[in-house]
């Protein structure tokens, strides 16, 4: 049997012996191709996942990936994919309505951020250069708009300064154009599609030189009929580098994240806001301080969310009681920029990121998937 995919059907085998007390298990499967963190993992039509771009490690090379590759659920194996136009951490990747993935910014070297992207289409195999965007962006966030257009929002520019500036992607005209501004100017926050088809755009570093930047700690709605942003009211902890979710009752849930001393200020809590109030509350507390999380986080078919960034377990929340839960298995370290996909047999897809080693901070090539019980 090829190995990587018996690992795969080992992975899949201990469902039935884990304990009772916990939420699923983390198994290893075959490592991809290559070595990235701050890279994207995303779902495609078929089932396969687009690995994207990212870095080999803390984010201080000349030049991130240009290089994709793809997993395949079924075979158990990564494959090299197309080469992107241009190399890309910290970037966004958003799945259009079409199918297509919009891949756009990030940084492409030291400090230098991109106003490119491209389309990457699973039926041909092909990435294809869009429009510029309206800006030079990199640790945006992009949300798909209910009407299939995407909002990309903040970021930083190639001086590592906030952004207040947003644009929308118009896959009808394949262009960028921009919208209205964010009050307050932000990057490595989230933005979190909500039931009604407004976003919402939480914590992210505002003004100051890393590691000590100001928190913001105010949140904010765009209302795509506007094109405007206003107050959503403040988070309970500001935080950047956090992820967030919605949930099955249209809540979001924001986990994790950083103070403005980022590594020493790691944080285990996290919080809700509830849209009838347009308040945040308190939520139950993780197992485990983390934070370079926002895209290790996934919404499960059931309404539990697993975390699965920015520590060296995965750990399951539970919505009816507000509370964390550890899984079985182990990451093996802390894996910050991790990246994660649902899979369409219910499992969890977890791939690469950085963490500490002998001093240095090297990304990984191994991958994980996620089996909930």
């Amino acid at each position: 049997m090829h190995p990587v995919r018996h690992l795969r059907l080992l992975a899949l085998a201990p469902l039935a012996a884990l304990s009772s007390a916990s939420p699923g298990r983390v198994a290893a499967i075959g490592d991809m191709r290559v070595a990235r963190a701050s890279h994207t993992a995303t779902p495609l039509p078929d089932g396969r996942v687009l690995i994207a771009g990212g870095f080999a490690g803390s984010g201080g090379e000349a030049e991130p990936y240009a290089s994709t590759e793809i997993y395949d659920p079924a075979a158990g194996a990564f494959t090299e994919g197309p080469t992107m136009h241009v190399c890309r951490s910290g970037h966004t990747a958003t799945v259009l309505r079409d199918g297509r993935v919009l891949l756009a910014g990030g940084w492409t070297g030291r400090y230098r951020a991109s106003n490119t992207a491209e389309v990457y289409d699973a039926r041909t195999g092909r990435l294809t250069p869009t429009g510029p965007l309206a800006a030079m962006r990199a640790d945006q966030t992009a949300t798909l708009l209910a009407d299939g257009r995407v909002l990309l929002a903040g970021g930083f520019d190639p001086d590592m300064r906030p952004l207040a500036t947003a644009e929308i992607y118009d896959p009808a005209t394949n262009r960028f154009t921009p919208t209205g501004s964010l009050t307050y100017p932000r990057g490595a926050h989230t933005a979190t599609l909500l039931a009604d088809g407004r976003v919402l755009v939480v914590g992210g570093g505002g003004e100051g030189r890393y590691p000590n930047r100001a928190m913001q700690g105010e949140a904010e709605l765009y209302d795509p009929a506007r094109g405007t942003f206003v107050s959503a009211g403040h988070m309970l902890v500001s935080r950047h580098k956090h992820a967030a979710v919605r949930l099955t009752d249209g809540s979001v849930l924001v986990v994790g994240g950083s103070d403005g001393s980022d590594w020493r200020g790691q944080m285990a809590s996290a919080e809700r806001w509830i849209p009838a109030t347009g308040r945040f509350v308190a939520a139950g507390r993780m197992a485990l301080a983390r934070f370079k999380l926002p895209g290790a986080v996934v919404a499960l078919r059931d309404g539990r969310v697993v975390v699965a960034g920015g520590g060296d377990r995965a750990e399951v929340y539970y919505p009816a009681d507000d509370q964390f839960a550890l899984t079985d298995g182990s990451l093996g370290a802390a894996r910050f920029y991790a990246a994660a996909a649902p899979l369409r047999d219910g499992a969890v897809l977890v791939t690469g990121g950085y963490a500490e080693s002998h001093g240095e901070l090297p990304a990984t090539k191994r991958a994980f998937v996620f089996l909930p019980r």
